[in-house]
């Protein structure tokens, strides 16, 4: 299954913005800038290190990914 990365509340698409990339609403960083680093940072020294993102954006892409990977409930 693929994220629908429009249903996350805190990310972008705009063609003039890091060629259509998804980015954290209101900034330049995209998405792919964060997870990359996730492995060897944490939340905080993630938006010390990407100031313009705060950490709440940060814990809601998080969230929204975890609740991305839950399967689907079945239907009756």
């Amino acid at each position: 299954m693929l994220i629908d990365w429009s249903r996350c509340p805190v990310l972008e698409s705009k063609p003039d913005t890091q060629g259509g990339a998804w980015v954290f609403r209101g900034t330049r960083v995209p998405v792919t800038a964060i997870l990359r680093n996730l492995s060897e940072l944490s939340v905080p020294e993630l938006a010390q290190e990407f100031p313009s993102v705060r950490p709440e954006q940060i814990t809601d892409l998080l969230e929204f990914i975890a609740r991305s990977a839950e399967p689907l409930p079945l239907s009756a």
